[in-house]
Formats: C-alpha cells, structure tokens, sequence
C-alpha cells in the first residue's frame, strides 16, 4: 500500500468515535467491578487500544509525521516497543523523545502500563496531530 499523505474528515471522527466507545466501556465496566479487578484489566487493555491507534492510520506517510517526538512517534514507539520489545519502552534513534515533552512520561526501558487517563490523553493528542498534519 502506498503511503497515506491525508486522511478524509469523516474517516478520523470514525476513528475518535471508536477510541471513545471504547474509553466508555471500559468506564462503565470499571465503575461496575469490584475494587481492584479492573486494574488488573485495565493495563493490557489500553496497551492493546495503543495497538488499534497506530493500526488506524498504519500506512501513514513518515515524512509528514515528523521526528519531533510528537504524540504520532510516541504512539509508533509504544505499539513497536509493546510488539516486539515485551512491552519495555525501546528508543528510536530517528525519533527525538522526551519523556518529560510526552504525552504519557514513559521513559526508555520504562515498562509500558497504559491506564485510562493516560491513554484518553493520548488519543486525543493522537487525534488532533492526525488532523493536523494529514488533512
């Protein structure tokens, strides 16, 4: 597939509108659960919703994504560190990371434990930088 350069208005709010019935599932079952049994949820869950984020827009074109360390590189470093590094935070030599300048503060060689609050910034950060740079 041929690297994505825009992405069409409706295609991103499907997207957002996805990412949002999920963070209200998951609210509505953690309200519902007994203390402590959705925390023991809750991180694998939102590392796996880290994997549907970057899967949306896969094929997006790197160029336009930049190497500033913008929320779109730190959701490409959390989905590969999660795949193929155990879930340990990996650096990317062509991506300039900060995690005191990132949206969730994970450090390299920081274990990657997403929660809910964490994750919903990062989605709408995710979300408004899509919009921003592939219009």
């Amino acid at each position: 597939m041929l690297a994505v350069t825009s992405y069409k208005r409706d295609f991103v709010e499907n997207c957002r509108a996805n990412v949002e019935r999920q963070l209200a599932a998951y609210r509505k079952l953690a309200a519902s659960a007994k203390k402590g049994e959705a925390a023991a949820f809750e991180g694998e869950f939102f590392n796996t919703m880290v994997l549907a984020l970057d899967h949306f827009f896969l094929h997006r074109q790197r160029s336009l994504e930049g190497k500033d360390g913008n929320p779109l590189n730190e959701v490409r470093m959390l989905s590969n560190s999660i795949l193929e590094d155990e879930g340990v935070l990996k650096e990317n030599s062509t991506i300039k990371y900060d995690p005191k300048t990132s949206v969730t503060r994970i450090g390299i060689g920081d274990e990657i434990v997403m929660d809910g609050q964490t994750f919903a910034r990062l989605a709408d950060a995710f979300f408004n930088e899509i919009e921003r740079r592939y219009p």
